[in-house]
């Protein structure tokens, strides 16, 4: 087994560890139990825990990135980027802390798709800075959107969840109507009526619609 042992099986390893008992139950030991072999063994691929999330960042984002270069206009291109992002998120629940966590300048694949974000930006008419901002928005946007409309799912089951909405929905609808009408009227939408689809898209859209708006004015 330890002579069979590659990076990428302990790092798909760590991702469904990750995914399903969080970032800080991925550890050296932890992995070399469960992959039959000793710590050793995997410190010759990783050396620490910082290196193996590393390792785990770039996994991750090179199973989405979007080739570059393509010569489609940069709309086509950006939308790409953001949906890709959006979709690894809700891939993979630890994908947000790894990406919080990891000196990004250290994984190459992230350096791969902000430089292409950084490009895009460019191509679209932003200066510089403009097109720093864009790159950092989309990060934190794409995280936003897939992060808001999921949280009970991971904590409580689905009757608990939709208990909790239930009373959330209810709560609203109780407010008083000629205070707060737009709140009441919308209530089931507002705690959770609306599809992850349906949530995706729109983010995506409103990202991108911004983007595209203040480009027309360059």
């Amino acid at each position: 087994m330890m002579g069979k042992l590659s990076a990428t099986a302990i790092v798909e390893r760590a991702l469904e560890i990750g995914d399903t008992e969080g970032l800080d139950a991925v550890t050296i030991r932890r992995l070399a139990t469960d992959l039959g072999v000793t710590p050793m063994a995997l410190y010759w691929h990783f050396k620490n825990k910082e290196q193996l999330v590393i390792g785990l960042a770039d996994h991750l984002i090179a199973g989405f990135a979007p080739e570059p270069d393509d010569d489609r206009p940069w709309r086509e291109s950006m939308r790409d980027l953001i949906e890709g992002l959006v979709g690894l998120l809700r891939t993979h629940p630890c994908a947000k802390s790894v990406l919080e966590q990891v000196d990004q300048v250290a994984v190459p694949s992230f350096l791969a798709v902000w430089n292409q974000a950084l490009g895009l930006a460019r191509q679209a008419g932003f200066d510089t800075e403009q097109s720093c901002l864009i790159s950092k928005y989309i990060l934190q946007s794409a995280i936003a959107i897939a992060d808001a409309p999921v949280h009970y799912s991971a904590r409580y089951t689905q009757e608990e969840a939709a208990e909790i909405v239930r009373r959330k929905r209810v709560g609203l609808q109780s407010l008083p109507a000629d205070r707060y009408p737009y709140l009441v009227e919308m209530a089931a939408p507002m705690v959770g009526g609306i599809s992850r689809e349906t949530y995706d898209v729109f983010g995506v859209d409103l990202i991108l619609s911004g983007i595209e708006s203040l480009a027309a004015r360059r």
